[in-house]
């Protein structure tokens, strides 16, 4: 393992945060609550982390000037999401700026048949999988996996776009040519009981492990986790070996997601590692006694590792956009929602809606996660997006 340490940055050092999205904008907020300046990258203008940071630089992801530009300004740069040019953010390194995780992460997991191929290297069970060249090849692995498969690019895949599920021989040359001139990968179609998911933090000194929550997906959207998982002790030992030595191979710092399937043989697989806070770790916001945004914080300031211990059990569910609202839209309702016992409401500043699009989430805490899990849909019940 690496001896390197974090350099501790003291308030009101400078966070440099690339995407403006939502998962930048409560890192901003965190940030800001400790003392830190913070500076925004992204293309759109008044983004929704851009509102709440002290400066946000609007260029293009791929402007090299105006990174140069967010590295001059800042003690320490981050991402809050992993489509990003990892060979600018390797130069940005080579100049000397300090990113987390680094460059070599991000280039690691950014492609899922790299990411997948490290994984069993090193005897962690994932879904088997195949780099497809060919049409043959993808028919062949095809007949391999009993006749259904999931057909990925091994890049820029995200809620489902970038995905594609095979299930007729007749169709496959027509999804094959989807994902023509991409690097593409098939894999195993696992039947699975379960996807659960696990927050990882990780500094010079430790790693800490969040409570393991439950995720419920619709068209690889997710639209709620429940905290703790209902999963079984033996289980949840297994996650925590499997994650811990995903993190220590990993050798960086930082905030990690790494989502499991559990079939029905209890086998647990690795889906995918993401290097950042995790939509599915919102519920630690409220629910812990130390956000995964603010450990974030934490860890790439220097600071000591924050508790991640679990004040109640919980249920997050995300607040989507509905099929009659594309454009700018109004939230009604939520007067209701926080008329309802720790019950919490999150906007993002998203400045248009459209249908399943993220644009916030409510957590609910209680005694147990049925009770919580029955008042959040309560609360979501009685949102109104127009």
């Amino acid at each position: 393992m690496s001896q390197k340490k974090i350099s501790k940055l003291n308030p009101p050092s400078t966070i440099g945060i690339i995407g403006g999205g939502q998962l930048g904008r409560m890192l901003v907020l965190d940030a800001k609550r400790m003392g830190y300046n913070v500076i925004v990258f992204d293309p759109k203008p008044n983004s929704p982390a851009g509102q709440v940071a002290d400066e946000q630089i609007t260029a293009v992801y791929g402007d090299l000037n105006a990174l140069r530009n967010l590295a001059r300004k800042t003690d320490v740069i981050t991402y809050e999401f992993e489509h990003i040019d990892v060979d600018l953010l390797t130069l940005l390194e080579y100049e000397g700026y300090t990113i987390y995780p680094s460059a070599k992460t991000l280039r690691l997991i950014q492609n899922k048949f790299v990411q997948k191929s490290m994984l069993n290297n090193i005897g962690i069970k994932v879904p088997e999988f195949y780099l497809i060249n060919t049409l043959k090849e993808l028919r062949d692995v095809f007949y391999k996996f009993g006749q259904k498969a999931i057909l990925k690019t091994c890049r820029d895949g995200y809620d489902g776009k970038g995905n594609l599920v095979l299930n007729d021989i007749n169709k496959l040359e027509e999804n094959y040519q989807i994902f023509r001139g991409l690097e593409i990968m098939a894999e195993e179609f696992i039947h699975f009981t379960k996807e659960v998911s696990i927050i990882v933090a990780k500094n010079h000194d430790d790693i800490v492990l969040y409570p393991i929550a439950e995720n419920f997906h619709e068209n690889s959207i997710l639209i709620n986790s429940l905290i703790p998982a209902n999963i079984s002790v033996e289980i949840e030992k297994q996650i925590h070996i499997m994650s811990k030595k995903i993190v220590e191979e990993l050798d960086d710092f930082g905030i990690f997601c790494i989502e499991f399937f559990i079939d029905s043989d209890s086998n647990v697989l690795v889906n995918e590692i993401a290097p950042r806070p995790h939509n599915s770790g919102h519920y630690t916001i409220e629910g812990c006694v130390s956000s995964q945004f603010e450990q974030h914080i934490r860890i790439i300031t220097g600071m000591p590792l924050g508790s991640p211990k679990l004040r109640l059990p919980c249920a997050m569910y995300n607040i989507l956009g509905n099929e009659h609202v594309a454009g700018t839209y109004s939230v009604s309702g939520v007067d209701a929602i926080l008329n309802i016992k720790d019950c919490h409401f999150h906007l993002y500043g998203k400045l248009e809606s459209k249908h399943l699009k993220k644009i916030g989430h409510i957590t609910v805490l209680d005694d147990s996660v049925g009770k919580a899990n029955h008042q959040a849909k309560i609360a979501l019940s009685k949102i109104k997006i127009d």
